[in-house]
């Protein structure tokens, strides 16, 4: 649990967008996860990884990340939060969505991130890149 100030000064992974590294990321997921399920609204993972030649998630490198996270920031609102899901490999942002629960809108949430990356990132990478939006939460349907 993090309950000391030294614990959050250290959330954020440094210069690529300010984004929260993979525990401090992780450790709001969980707390706000909790919270959608209790109060029966929705929340949306969207996830964001490089892939390499043969299909395999790829390292990012400073440059690309800071690039990345730039397209996840102005993706998402001031609410939502944006970190390492797997430090180094996968970005994240976290959307909350109140109770609808509709598929359509976690397909544009993948086109509208995916469109923003295309203009962020180089052509090469661009044409690699993988968007994947999860709903979780309590506002999910039997």
């Amino acid at each position: 649990m993090l309950n000391s100030a030294a614990a959050y000064s250290k959330f954020y992974s440094g210069p690529p967008g300010l984004a929260y590294n993979e525990a401090a990321f992780r450790h709001f997921l969980a707390v706000d996860l909790s919270r959608a399920r209790r109060s029966q609204r929705s929340l949306y993972l969207v996830v964001v990884a490089l892939r390499n030649h043969i299909g395999r998630r790829t390292r990012l490198t400073d440059a690309t990340a800071a690039a990345l996270f730039r397209g996840l920031g102005s993706s998402v609102r001031e609410v939502d939060f944006v970190g390492w899901y797997y430090e180094s490999y996968v970005a994240a942002a976290v959307l909350f969505q109140g109770t609808k629960t509709d598929d359509a809108v976690a397909v544009m949430i993948g086109d509208r991130v995916r469109a923003t990356l295309k203009q962020q990132l180089a052509a090469s990478q661009s044409n690699r890149i993988r968007v994947r939006v999860f709903r979780l939460g309590g506002g999910l349907a039997s």
